[in-house]
């Protein structure tokens, strides 16, 4: 993650920030625990004017810490092709979950596959851009 980090962050998105069908950013957040700074290369989708992300966590048993952080403290920056943008985030849920939830496995198949492969309820996070 370290040089897909780096890679990103040194072309401005031109190298790093696709991933096959993937868009790729670079989420920012502080540690729920450890309370030290992230920064997260993850796939997102953007759609009406804002993003989200799947926390599907390649099908593990638990959220990934990315998500915890998000929900602890809600307010940060992802890096879109060389742009730092303020967000805030907020967990999908009802119908905005499902119409996400069906963009997601339209757009990117494999989340069904990560989705049988646990238990847990596969998150989705909104990221709107704040001013």
């Amino acid at each position: 993650m370290a040089i897909n980090t780096f890679a990103i962050r040194v072309s401005t998105g031109r190298i790093g920030s696709q991933l096959g069908t993937q868009a790729i950013l670079l989420l920012h957040s502080r540690g729920k625990i450890s309370g030290k700074q992230h920064i997260t290369p993850i796939a997102y989708f953007q759609i009406e004017g804002y993003y989200f992300l799947v926390g599907s966590n390649w099908g593990r048993e638990q959220n990934a810490g990315w998500y915890h952080n998000l929900m602890m403290e809600p307010r940060t920056i992802v890096e879109v092709k060389g742009e730092q943008i303020p967000v805030e985030a907020s967990p999908a849920v009802g119908q905005e979950y499902d119409r996400l939830w069906n963009y997601a496995i339209e757009h990117h198949p494999p989340y069904l596959h990560y989705h049988k492969m646990t238990k847990r309820h596969i998150p989705i996070v909104v990221l709107k851009p704040v001013a």
